[in-house]
């Protein structure tokens, strides 16, 4: 899957501009990010996207030298949370 990753937004759109998957992390304070929201279409589910979507989310923080939170209902976020941040 191809994403477009913007400042605190990874998101892909299917050709007809149809949203796939997405994550957000706006900065909350300073150097602090807050990863509260994963989105992926019923079609793509069960397939890691959101596990790729958050790691993505997680790997450009990291390069902003920031720290990340998580305020987000995805079951996977608190794992991966715990073990890679």
């Amino acid at each position: 899957m191809k994403y477009t990753i913007q400042t605190n937004r990874i998101y892909s759109e299917d050709e007809n501009g149809k949203l796939l998957a997405e994550i957000t992390f706006p900065e909350i304070d300073n150097g602090v990010f807050c990863i509260n929201h994963t989105f992926v279409d019923n079609a793509l589910r069960g397939k890691g996207i959101a596990d790729q979507l958050m790691r993505l989310a997680v790997e450009k923080i990291k390069e902003k030298n920031g720290k990340v939170t998580a305020a987000c209902s995805y079951e996977g976020v608190e794992t991966l949370f715990r073990r890679e941040v």
